[in-house]
Parts: C-alpha cells; structure tokens; sequence
C-alpha cells in the first residue's frame, strides 16, 4: 500500500474510533495550554521584574541591600491584575481591613493619607498592622475636615503648606521625646513629607521617612489624570470627594469662595485653581502646583528616605520622577517596579492581605528602628 493511501485508512480509523467530541475537546485543551504557555512567558519576561534602586550613595545602597532585601528581590504582581489602573482601583476593593487597636508601643511612627484618606484606608491599617507586628507605635495624621471631622476655622489642608504637619511633628516628639521617631507618607501624604523635609534639612526629630507612590511634579500628575480614560476612572471621584469635604462647611467658606464655581469644578485643577491656591494664597494656580511640587526640595532632604514608585502609575507619570536627583542626595534612595499602579503593588494569586508597599514599609522602618546607628553614621 502506498503511502499516501496509508494515511487516508488511518484517518478514516480515526474518524470511526475517536468521537468528533473528544477531538474538539483536546483542540480546546491545547488551545488553553498554549495560551497559558504564552501568558506566563509574557509576564515572567516583562510583568515580573526587579525593581530599580536608585541612589547615589553606596552606603544607603548597602545598607538597604542587607536590612530591607525586598528593594532588591523580583516583584511578581498579581497575574491577572498586574495592569496599573486595575492595581490603583481594585487595592482598596480586595485587600483585607486589618483589625486595629490604638494604644502605645514604641518606637514611633507618624503615618501620613492621600489626597482625601484617612486613619480608615486599607494601606494605612495594613501599614499600622505590619508595625504593631514589629511593636511599634503608630500616629496617624488626618487632615483637616476629613474623616468626618468639623472644622473650626475656615482652613483646610494642600500639598505645600507644612504648617499642621510640622506641629503634629513637634507636639509627637514632645509627648515621646525619648522613642526614635519616623515617619511615612502615602500620595499626597508622601508629597507633603518631602516637602516638609526639604525645608529643614536635618534639623528635624524625624530619624528617616518612607514615601510611597508620590507625585513629584504636580504639573505632570494633573496633565496625566485629565486624559479621558484617567479623568473617568479616578479625577472626577476624587473631585467629587473634595467637593464633599468642603461642603459640609459651605457657610463658613462662603465669604471667602465662590463655592458656585468650587461645586462645579470637573477636575482636580479646577477644584484647586477655585478653592485651594486661593485658600493658601497663590496668586495663581501655577505658583501653588510649583510650590507643591516635592522634586524642587529632594535635594536638601537631610535625613534617610526611601520612595516606591511604579513606572505606569498614571498618577505620577515616570518621566517626572527625579531620577537624577536622587542620584545627587545620598541620603536618598529611589525604588522603582515596572508594574504597581497607584498605591496597588498587588502580588499573590489573591492579594487580600500583604502587598508589596506593605513588605517594604515593614522592612524598612524595621531596619531603621533596629540599625539607627548604621544608618545615622552613612
């Protein structure tokens, strides 16, 4: 028998033999096999990276390379939600509410929200639950008029102005003059820290900082987040929580505003152009995103601070993070993840309890608290 009539009586034994279903099934199994194949090439070649340290001290490097090893090990996100916007809105939605008792432990560290948190949000709780593991203290400074407080004066809270921070710093260290003292900043929170530690150089009682996630040119951070996509998933909501912030307290600004045009506001710069340069002092709304801007002051920073970026954070775009700065203060340190979105850094096949940021924060403050003398001595 020739071959080709060989292969025409096999196939016909195989069509009587093997039922077209079973057939279909295993197509369908390779199918998934091969497409499974692919994905887990694709994100173990270009999901799953080492994050970049930059800094421009070898003793900083060192010093984090042995006591905080996480700013050196692969970060694998989460594999099926490594995506930056997916990370950015599903970490408040998925990760645990860790059970938080408020009481006194030492050291010290003062915690820092975003833009409208609070003590309430998911990464300050998973932040003040890894210290409570390691038996720290925790402070947590919420911002004027959020977290349903009242004002008592027509005065709320920006970027740039570190005048309630600075006596939360003071009225902490005098209450715990003893304990060594850190503190860490989130977003904005992290935005108002570098501004303030840029301003007094070393002469602070904070011992080192953390800065996860800020935003170093304001400029860039607003362009970033009125793109359409960006506008509908995060500015609009975040406007809307501004506006319900200083709503509650309309007769008090009303002398002062004119709330018609603050209720309006679509966005965060039309909500800071009406409301908050204004409030401040700004003559326009340019000077008060120039002077909110933290990269001006990472070059005087006069204490140890690491800061965690993530490359697609449409929050900070990654052309506007100060790479070169850094590299000029040693007592900066940058860490940069290909993938994490904005304050996501959601790792594990179901990222409910520890991310990232969270085993970062831990290591960190642990190696600050329990090696001061090596890092003051860098």
């Amino acid at each position: 028998m020739s071959l080709q009539g060989l292969s025409r009586e096999l196939s016909c034994y195989l069509e009587r033999q093997v039922p077209e279903g079973l057939l279909a099934h295993g197509v369908g199994w390779s199918l998934a096999l091969a497409f499974g194949l692919a994905y887990a090439c694709y994100y173990l070649s270009s999901v799953a990276k080492k994050p970049e340290l930059v800094t421009g001290s070898k003793n900083f490097r060192c010093f984090l390379q042995d006591y905080c090893p996480v700013v050196t090990e692969t970060y694998y996100p989460t594999v099926w939600c490594w995506e930056s916007r997916l990370q950015t809105l599903l970490r408040p939605l998925i990760t645990s509410r860790p059970y938080v008792q408020y009481r006194n432990t030492r050291p010290t560290i003062l915690l820092l929200p975003g833009l409208t948190g609070s003590s309430k949000e998911s990464y300050i709780l998973h932040m003040i639950q890894q210290s409570k593991d390691l038996g720290y203290r925790c402070v947590v400074f919420n911002y004027r008029g959020v977290a349903g407080e009242n004002l008592l004066t027509p005065r709320t809270y920006c970027a740039s102005n570190t005048e309630d921070l600075e006596a939360v710093i003071h009225h902490i260290h005098s209450l715990y003059s003893s304990a060594p003292f850190m503190a860490a900043g989130v977003s904005m929170g992290g935005m108002l820290l570098v501004n303030y530690l840029g301003r007094p150089g070393t002469e602070t009682p904070l011992k080192a900082a953390a800065v996860f996630s800020a935003g170093w040119n304001v400029f860039d951070c607003v362009d970033s987040l009125e793109k359409p996509m960006n506008w509908l998933l995060f500015n609009y909501y975040l406007t809307s929580r501004l506006q319900s912030s200083v709503i509650r307290h309309r007769e008090m600004f009303e002398k002062l505003f004119n709330m018609n045009l603050v209720m309006k506001a679509k966005t965060i710069r039309e909500f800071d152009k009406q409301f908050t340069s204004v409030m401040f002092g700004y003559p326009t709304i340019d000077d008060y995103y120039t002077d909110a801007s933290p990269f001006h002051r990472l070059k005087t920073v006069g204490i140890p601070v690491l800061c965690l970026n993530s490359m697609d954070d449409v929050f900070s775009p990654n052309h506007a993070i100060p790479v070169e700065m850094a590299k000029q203060n040693p007592n900066v340190a940058l860490v940069l993840t290909s993938c994490g979105g904005h304050i996501g850094f959601l790792e594990g096949l179901w990222p409910r309890k520890c991310t990232y940021m969270d085993r970062v924060f831990k290591q960190f403050v642990q190696a600050v608290f329990e090696h001061e003398s090596k890092i003051l001595n860098m």
